[in-house]
Formats: structure tokens, C-alpha cells, sequence
């Protein structure tokens, strides 16, 4: 942990849902599939959606006499994937870990345990938090089981199922230390993660297809105390919603148990979505339960200097710079940043505004009217044009959203889409003249916006405005027109 920011103290404030005298203590496991052709050890397809027990052979059948060939592409990635993490990476080996369970044919996984791929990183957050990362090893994944009957818990089970397709597809685990200490900073770090994994293209990132799988680490402590407490460890959230309800819930019968002077028991548990509670699955086992020791058929890998520093070279900027160039070049708040980055249209308004369009409307109208799939036709040219005839008062807020459509859908000039559609500025004496008529029209709500309270005035501001802006079909500038009713009103 050399080098690393502290990341909590007894100051480190305790999120409301705690009872007073607590602190959240909560390490992650965050399991992400890596974006390879076939599987780790054999030449299967990486497939999600395939029919069931297609995607296999002998070797992540586990038959006997198979024997494992590792996928170079999935250690570059992995490696690719501990260089964002600030990782050191090592030579490694890897391990067997043993166990039985249905969903692993071999009754063993090969991983990494003692000598993991990428060691010691760190992961800052938004608000400047920074999480350390204790490794971030390689291994494959397990089949998965489908328990028929009873809401889906083996116990309750009529039969059950095993697609084995899943079964050897590369994984790499990503351990936090456990310095989390509050229910936000648990799914910033996973929404930071899985930026950074989308960014770096190692996986395709879909929490929803299981190509990222949380395990939460959570226990609880009296508030200042350093002692880290037994932990139960929550399996497989695949959701951020569900991450946080599982932490608070969990977190809160640790309290119970602590303070009826039980403590619970180190084992890991379920979450149960519909239920909004976790439920018991096996005793915690400890690394001799696994009985690890280095797998015999594979070689110990040992990336050299140069293939280390071509990956540092070949790195993209990562979301966290990316976010603060936003914010330095448009002035930008840190939600509308954030959007912007994980929608990739930072790049276009960092351009729109380099090139003069106003920032600040450049920002409004990415984070209010862009937010479709396919916006590849906005170039930075016409997008600036667009800001540009904005702010001369050559189309009105709501001309240039239509207009802004019509460039999603077309790209082109948009004077010209503008023309096409009839947008012209509204001369000044035309709409002072429509003003006096609604004032004529409506005169007990002009002697409101004239004498009223601040909230009256508002809300007269809001009807004139709308009638200014129904009446000329929207062509109206909301700007011409809030600086008429401020200079008519004195």
C-alpha cells in the first residue's frame, strides 16, 4: 500500500442509515470478463447468449487428458487493465484452487494466488477518494446453474441445470482493500471501474449480461476503532441499486448481531433482490480449505520491461483525466462531466468551444438534447454553428433543439435546416408589439407581475412567456423575451 492517499479515518463520516457509533467497513470483489474470441485455457468461443452447452470441449469440460494452453490475448488484457489501476505488474503463476461445486467440472478453478498477475494499485474516485486496489489476478470462470422451481435458490429447487458455456471464459478479479466506508463511495468505485474497463476495451462492461459481477465484502466496527471485524462476503450484485441495498442491509445486521452480543458468523451470503435481504450460503472458507498449489501445466508468466512499457504508451486517456479536461475547457459541473465522458461526447464540446462557441450552452444542449445512441452525424463544425446561431439570437432555445434533431438524423449545415423549417429571429419591434397585446388581454396578470410578490412575478413571468411563445410557435428567443417583460415591468 506504499505511496497510497488514506483512505479512511475515524473521521471519515458514517452514512445516516448507521446507527449512530458505527462505521461501514466494505472491500469489493469485482469480477469482469475479458473481451477475448475464445476462452482462457482452450480455443471455445467467449459467447454470451449461446445455447446452452455449446460453447465447450474437453478441456473446460475438465475431461481427463485435456490439458490447458493459455490465451496470450487475455493476459495482454489483463495486464492493460492493471496499468489503468496503477498497478505494479509481476511475474506470476497459476493456481489451482479446489473445490466441488457443480458449476466446475474439474473441482478445481485455475487462478492466481500467492504470485498474482498485477499488485498494489489505487482507484480515485470523483471527489478525490481513493480506494486501494490489492490485486487484480487472472482466472477462468465457472459454468453456471440454473436451479428450476422454488424462486430460483437451490434449496427450494424441484431440479436444476448446468450450462457449462460459461465455464473457462477469462476473468479478472479486481480486490479492493477494504477502505470503503460508505454506500456511495461502494458504487462510485464500481461505476469508476467499470468506466475504466469500457475506456480500456477490455471487457464490453455489461453488469446486465454478467461481464461485470460484484462480491461485497462488508462488516462494521464501533466509529473510531481500527479493528477490521468479521465479514461476510455477498455474492454476484449485478446491479448498482442492488449493491447498495445489499451493503446497508447486511451492514445493519451486523449492528443487530454486535449488539446483542453474538457477532455473526464469517460465511457467504446471498442477495435477495425481491426480498431486500440477504440469505445464509456456505461458511467462509480460509485459503487452506482451497488447498492452493501452482497449477503443473502451465508455465509461470513473466512480462518483460519493454512489454510493459508498451502497454503504459498504448493506454487511453482514462475517464478521471478525461473528465477534468472537460471540466477545465467548458467550465462544466461535475454531473454534466461525468454524463458527458461516459456518453463520449466530451471530445465534441471541447472542440465546439475551442473553436468560439459559447461553453456554457455547449454543455446545456450535449446534457439536455444529445442523449441518443447514434449521434455520429453531429460534427464538430455544424454543432458549433448550431451554438453560434443560438447565442446571436438567430434561433430561439427551442429552434435550435429541433434544429440539433435535425442533425442527429441528417447532419448537414444547420442554417440550412433552420431555413428549411422557417426559424427566423423575431424582430424586436414584432414581439414588443405582441407583448402590449397580451398586456392588453390580460391586465390583471400584468398588474401581478408588476406588484406581486417574488413568487407571484415568477410565476406571471412563466405565463407571459408562455404566451409569447405559443403565440409565435416557439420561434420566440427566451432571452429577447425575458429582457422585454424585466424592461416593461419596472
Amino acid at each position: 500500500m506504499s505511496g497510497l492517499v488514506p483512505c479512511a479515518t475515524a473521521d471519515t463520516p458514517v452514512e445516516p442509515a448507521l446507527p449512530p457509533g458505527w462505521e461501514l467497513v466494505v472491500g469489493l470483489e469485482v469480477h469482469v470478463e475479458l473481451d477475448t474470441a475464445t476462452k482462457l485455457f482452450c480455443g471455445c468461443a467467449n459467447q454470451f447468449g449461446a445455447q446452452p452447452n455449446t460453447n465447450v470441449c474437453p478441456t473446460c469440460l475438465g475431461l481427463p487428458g485435456s490439458l490447458p494452453v493459455m490465451n496470450e490475448r487475455a493476459v495482454e488484457l489483463a495486464m492493460i487493465l492493471g496499468r489503468a489501476l496503477g498497478c505494479d505488474v509481476n511475474r506470476s503463476v497459476m493456481a489451482r484452487k479446489n473445490y466441488f461445486y457443480p458449476d466446475m467440472p474439474k473441482d478445481f478453478q485455475t487462478t492466481q494466488y500467492d504470485q498474482p498477475t498485477n499488485t498494489d494499485g489505487r482507484l480515485e474516485l470523483a471527489d478525490g477518494f481513493v480506494v486501494g486496489i490489492e490485486r487484480a489476478h487472472i482466472e477462468e470462470d465457472t459454468g453456471k446453474s440454473v436451479h428450476v422451481g422454488g424462486g430460483g435458490r437451490i434449496n427450494e429447487a424441484v431440479y436444476s441445470l448446468v450450462d457449462y458455456n460459461r465455464a473457462g471464459v477469462p476473468l479478472i478479479e479486481i480486490v479492493s482493500r477494504p477502505d470503503i466506508r460508505t454506500i456511495e463511495h461502494a458504487r462510485n468505485y464500481v461505476e469508476e471501474l467499470r468506466a475504466i474497463v469500457a475506456a480500456t476495451e477490455v471487457s464490453d462492461a455489461r453488469m446486465e449480461e454478467g461481464s461485470i459481477r460484484v462480491d461485497a465484502n462488508v462488516s462494521v466496527r464501533p466509529h473510531g476503532s481500527s479493528e477490521l471485524r468479521t465479514r461476510c462476503e455477498i455474492k454476484n450484485i449485478n446491479s448498482l441499486r442492488s449493491l447498495g441495498r445489499a451493503i446497508e442491509h447486511e451492514a445493519l445486521r451486523h449492528v443487530d448481531l454486535w449488539t446483542t452480543g453474538s457477532g455473526p458468523q464469517q460465511q457467504t451470503r446471498h442477495w435477495d433482490e425481491a426480498a431486500g435481504r440477504t440469505t445464509p450460503g456456505r461458511s467462509k472458507e480460509d485459503a487452506e480449505d482451497y488447498r492452493y498449489f501452482q497449477e503443473p501445466d502451465l508455465v509461470p508468466l513473466e512480462p518483460t520491461p519493454a512489454v510493459i512499457a508498451a502497454i503504459d504508451e498504448a493506454l487511453p486517456t482514462l475517464p478521471a483525466a478525461r473528465r477534468a479536461a472537460l471540466r477545465e475547457a467548458t467550465g462544466a459541473d461535475a454531473d454534466a462531466a461525468r454524463l458527458l465522458v461516459e456518453r463520449g461526447q466530451d471530445s465534441l464540446a471541447m472542440a465546439a468551444a475551442a473553436s468560439g462557441a459559447d461553453a456554457a450552452k455547449v454543455v446545456t444542449r450535449l446534457v439536455n438534447d444529445l442523449a441518443v445512441d447514434d449521434w455520429s452525424a453531429v460534427d464538430t463544425e455544424s454543432f458549433a454553428a448550431l451554438i453560434k446561431m443560438e447565442s446571436n439570437g438567430e434561433l430561439s432555445a427551442s429552434q435550435a433543439k429541433v434544429v440539433l434533431g435535425d442533425l442527429v438524423e441528417q447532419g448537414g449545415d444547420p442554417a440550412d435546416h433552420a431555413a428549411r423549417r422557417g426559424f427566423e429571429a423575431m424582430d424586436s419591434t414584432e414581439l414588443e408589439s405582441l407583448l402590449d397585446e397580451l398586456i392588453v388581454v390580460n391586465p390583471a396578470e400584468w398588474s401581478r407581475l408588476r406588484g406581486g410578490d417574488e413568487v407571484d412575478r415568477k410565476k406571471m413571468q412563466g405565463f407571459f412567456t408562455g404566451q409569447i411563445m405559443k403565440a409565435t410557435r416557439g420561434q420566440a428567443d427566451g432571452r429577447a423575451v425575458a429582457q422585454l417583460l424585466a424592461q416593461k415591468s419596472v
